[in-house]
């Protein structure tokens, strides 16, 4: 039992020069004279992850039998160790990717419904129109007293996208999480914005230039308060606050280190850049989640790796062909083994994601064991543009609602899985999108 005179809320910040920086989850945050072990999870805090995975995966390299599961096959491998923790899910059906009837083409444009389980609306004017996201749906349950709550992330700058065929408006490309019908939220894939919006007091903007303008660390600006409370605090929660500042000290030089490689770059677009490496970007993108997780700034996120129509390469994994003229190998082994390389490349990005989740202490557990994470996609086998046998994985605790471990086939619509994901967060809606029930994980 841990006794305190003193009880810090847990909404308290430290406040400085354009700075509002949240605490992490500590000891003296639990009422004096209360059980660590009770007080501490009274009420446990759900968070929830989605990903956004372009086109699927090569069928063939990741086909594996159905129930317990003891090893993964060639595109999941990198996540061998965490099995687990995680379930694959296979056979559903995104019936809303699919082409409207009387219609053909613009597979690329429905990748919205993904998380909303709604075909939008084929428009290229302002009367666009999908469905509220999952994420929003439990941000508004669960994230309405954060500082945020949702955060919106990507690995893909998509500005640049101003036509996106077939009668569909780019709002469809672009965002994967909707708060309303009509209202796609956008993703930020610059990881210095992101890092100011999490910590920056939008109240002060003059100060928060300054502060960058003098090139000094945001945590300078909260020295005093750091000194002062390091003071009242016992030694585990000084070493849990120290921990979490260095992280984002950490965070700050890596930041830092883009900026100066951006401008010494001959094409430089700036000091605000992203990285060129797609491991360097996501490792940050996946720093600030976890960060943004441990002082409650946000519950929910949403991570788009790319549009579906991604012209990136990823040399890391040995693939110098494109996203997107990978995906149509059109059966050919060299350039479907390629294909899968590009798979397996992109889900050996979670392992980092993962291991940081579970090596941060919360509440009765870790950040993972209270977290899910849902990786989805619209598309089976992208060679032939299939909607069908559609995988996705559902990863960590869930608040103890999941264990993992295992491969389930499932039946019927994608959004059988989505309703089933807003029930494990207590949002009990009889149905949304095209499902027709939900699955037992």
């Amino acid at each position: 039992m841990f006794v305190s005179k003193k009880h810090i809320p847990r909404r308290a910040v430290l406040k400085g020069m354009g700075v509002t920086l949240a605490l992490p989850l500590l000891e003296s945050m639990v009422p004096a004279l209360s059980p660590l072990a009770s007080a501490a999870v009274t009420p446990k805090i759900p968070r929830f992850v989605g990903i956004f995975n372009p086109h699927g995966w090569a069928p063939d390299y990741w086909a594996m039998p159905v129930g317990p599961v003891s090893e993964y096959p060639f595109v999941l491998k990198p996540l061998e160790a965490w099995r687990e923790h995680i379930t694959v899910i296979s056979g559903l059906d995104s019936y809303s990717s699919m082409p409207p009837p009387g219609f053909t083409g613009g597979d690329h444009s429905r990748s919205a419904a993904t998380f909303s389980g709604v075909s939008p609306k084929k428009t290229l004017s302002d009367d666009i129109h999908l469905g509220t996201t999952i994420d929003q749906m439990i941000a508004e349950k669960h994230g309405q007293s954060n500082t945020l709550p949702s955060i919106q992330l990507g690995i893909e700058d998509q500005s640049s996208m101003l036509t996106c065929g077939w009668g569909y408006s780019c709002a469809y490309v672009n965002s994967v999480s909707w708060s309303g019908p009509t209202k796609p939220l956008p993703h930020e894939a610059n990881p210095q914005l992101v890092f100011e919006r999490l910590f920056g007091d939008g109240s002060n903007p003059q100060e928060r230039i300054a502060r960058k303008k003098a090139t000094v660390s945001l945590l300078d600006a909260v020295t005093g308060e750091v000194a002062w409370m390091n003071k009242t605090l016992p030694n585990t929660d000084r070493n849990r606050l120290n921990e979490y500042l260095e992280d984002i000290r950490e965070i700050e030089r890596r930041l830092r280190n883009v900026a100066k490689s951006a401008e010494d770059s001959p094409e430089s677009q700036g000091p605000l850049a992203i990285p060129e490496s797609f491991e360097e970007h996501i490792k940050l993108m996946w720093d600030l989640q976890v960060l943004a997780f441990r002082g409650d700034v946000t519950r929910v996120s949403t991570l788009m790796y790319a549009h579906d129509q991604t012209l990136r390469s990823y040399p890391e994994c040995g693939v110098s062909t494109a996203n997107h003229a990978a995906s149509h190998h059109g059966a050919v082994p060299k350039r479907l083994e390629e294909w899968a390389k590009i798979n397996r490349f992109h889900v050996g990005c979670l392992p980092y994601f993962l291991g940081k989740l579970e090596s941060i202490p919360d509440g009765d557990g870790t950040l993972l064991d209270h977290t899910m994470i849902l990786w989805a996609s619209n598309m089976g086998d992208s060679n032939l543009h299939s909607h069908t046998n559609v995988a996705h994985m559902v990863i960590g605790g869930a608040m103890g609602q999941h264990k993992g471990g295992t491969h389930i086939k499932a039946k019927g619509s994608t959004s059988n899985l989505l309703l089933t994901t807003l029930h494990m967060f207590g949002i009990e809606k009889e149905s949304i999108g095209d499902s027709t029930g939900t699955i037992s994980l």
